[in-house]
């Protein structure tokens, strides 16, 4: 864990320790934990590494880097047997194993968190000139040549240091050197799971914690073919994303809750013109500004009823970033299969949350194709009514027909009605794509025994907490399965209901107060759990708190 004020540079370190170790063989999970400032406060960026593949954080640290004292009062209790400190001379380390590091004797000041890498980089036994490598990748377009030879020489000298003190630190032999992994965080999946399936616009309002999403697609943009737009507010956003897919640009807009709030009459708009429009929505525990940098999963139940009136829409919720990747992806082919809302559901601790991912398999990927289907020129009638309800969709200005769109109710040809009786037949045929929907269904991913006497279900980022847990479980000899959810919406009863039955124990367990899932699956599949875990305090779920709520 290093840990310091915004400002010191914490979390350029971590990244260029996280790359390195990564380059070394190892698997990381990085997790991100800061305040709502841009200097000061208190915040962490936290490594698991192992030569086995993670699922999830854990509690307990093992190296602690204290850029601060507040770092070292905070975290000290969290500290394993056989830790290790580092920190500043003059710090107070209490009953700490500290190293007392004499920064300003290594470098300048302005160097002193290279100094605090290179020392967390030799005591995990990183080879120098790989961090070096690394750090001059991070910085070197960025700061030009002089600085990075002085970062180098800071390193050095803090190499130098480090291999002279005595420590306990027992890190693990990193996996035999293989193929080529790269460090990827779920926001960026997202954007490069959108891009491969042919994103063309994105519009935004920048919100914690979504934006690296749209920073990641504008760093593409030019590459890709996208246009993009910071839009002065969320509803401009959201209107923009709508204009651009009605005239066949695939479409997206990210934001968190309080963004998607003014965008639900959008969402809405989206819903009775039958635009297909990807919602990605990074959530952070609210009502209102909350805690903006903190996470949760408090918005499934607004993202499934926010927008006025009834329209069909799907909500993904990725559980890892590799699924971030295909969340992307499929929301773009959803949106334009059945024209209409799809929703990616992340939250800030899979939004920043990197990890060591194998190259992306792009075999079999292709890119969504607007409009198309059902007849043309004279005969063309944009919301012909049709059993599956999905109706022929031409673009403006691409040929003869004349493509009309509208917020009230219309006919066939897309004119304002008030026929009643058409209005119901309207209603009906927009309904109608749920019976698809629920087709392509992503089904839920079960492991352990089919009548295990507990089964964990979990639900977004929830996945790799519960997964370690249940295993945990399992090598004490307890009788545990696992169910987790990547769509939460529609769900699909047929897929999972029996295997529901059989479990002796069904405990849902998510990022929020009220069992927003659990009441769902009520709902929808008359599935009543016996025991409920939430978590709420804005930070995220660990497999520790689980078992811990498990054994209460």
């Amino acid at each position: 864990m290093i840990g310091g004020e915004a400002g010191q540079g914490l979390v350029t370190v971590g990244q260029v320790l996280a790359k390195a170790l990564v380059k070394s063989g190892y698997h990381i999970l990085v997790t991100q934990d800061y305040m709502s400032r841009v200097r000061g406060g208190h915040n962490t960026f936290t490594i698991r590494f192992s030569s086995q593949k993670l699922d999830s954080p854990c509690e307990g640290v093992d190296l602690l880097v204290a850029l601060n004292q507040q770092t070292l009062d905070l975290h000290a209790g969290e500290l394993n047997p056989d830790s290790a400190v580092v920190a500043e001379t003059g710090f107070t380390c209490g009953q700490a194993p500290c190293l007392n590091v004499p920064y300003e004797e290594l470098a300048d000041k302005r160097y002193l968190n290279t100094v605090a890498l290179g020392v967390a980089a030799s005591l995990l036994g990183l080879e120098r000139e790989l961090v070096a490598q690394t750090l001059e990748a991070a910085i070197g377009k960025k700061k030009g040549d002089k600085v990075v030879e002085e970062n180098n020489q800071a390193l050095e000298k803090a190499f130098a240091w480090a291999q002279g003190q005595t420590h306990t630190l027992k890190p693990p032999a990193p996996a035999q050197a293989g193929e080529k992994r790269m460090m990827l965080g779920g926001n960026q999946a997202i954007a490069l799971g959108a891009l491969a399936a042919g994103l063309k616009f994105l519009a935004f309002y920048p919100m914690t914690p979504s934006t690296a999403i749209a920073l990641t697609v504008i760093s593409h943009a030019e590459q890709m073919g996208v246009v993009y737009e910071q839009a002065e507010d969320e509803i401009a956003a959201i209107n923009m994303a709508l204009g651009a897919s009605y005239a066949g640009a695939p479409a997206m807009v990210c934001t968190s809750g309080g963004g998607y709030a003014l965008m639900t009459e959008g969402v809405s708009l989206a819903g009775m013109t039958e635009t297909p429009l990807v919602i990605a929505v990074a959530m952070r525990p609210g009502p209102a500004t909350g805690l903006p940098t903190r996470t949760e999963q408090g918005d499934l139940l607004f993202a499934l009823h926010g927008g006025h009136g009834e329209f069909p829409r799907a909500i993904l919720a990725p559980g890892s970033v590799k699924q971030c990747f295909a969340a992307g992806y499929q929301a773009l082919h959803l949106a334009e299969k059945y024209q209409t809302p799809v929703f990616i559901l992340t939250d800030q601790f899979l939004a920043d949350s990197l990890r060591a991912l194998e190259p992306l398999d792009l075999s079999g990927l292709s890119p969504v194709r607007p409009g198309g289907g059902g007849a043309e020129g004279e005969d063309y009638r944009r919301y012909e009514i049709t059993e599956g309800g999905v109706s022929p969709r031409r673009l403006p200005g691409l040929g003869p027909e004349l493509v009309v769109a509208d917020s009230d109710e219309h006919d066939q040809e897309g004119h304002i009605t008030e026929d009643l009786e058409l209005r119901v037949r309207m209603q009906d045929k927009r309904m109608a794509k749920m019976k698809g929907l629920v087709a392509d269904t992503q089904a839920p991913e079960f492991s352990g025994p089919e009548d295990a006497d507990t089964l964990l279900v979990s639900w977004g980022s929830s996945q790799g907490p519960v997964a370690e847990a249940a295993r945990r479980l399992a090598e004490e000899g307890q009788s545990v399965a696992t169910c987790h959810f990547g769509q939460v919406w529609p769900l699909a009863p047929a897929q999972f209901a029996q295997r529901f039955k059989k479990a002796g124990q069904v405990v849902v367990i998510e990022g929020n107060a009220t069992g927003q899932f659990a009441g769902l699956l009520k709902k929808e599949a008359g599935i009543a759990a016996q025991r409920f875990i939430g978590r709420y305090d804005g930070l995220n779920l660990t497999p520790e708190y689980i078992l811990r709520q498990l054994a209460s």
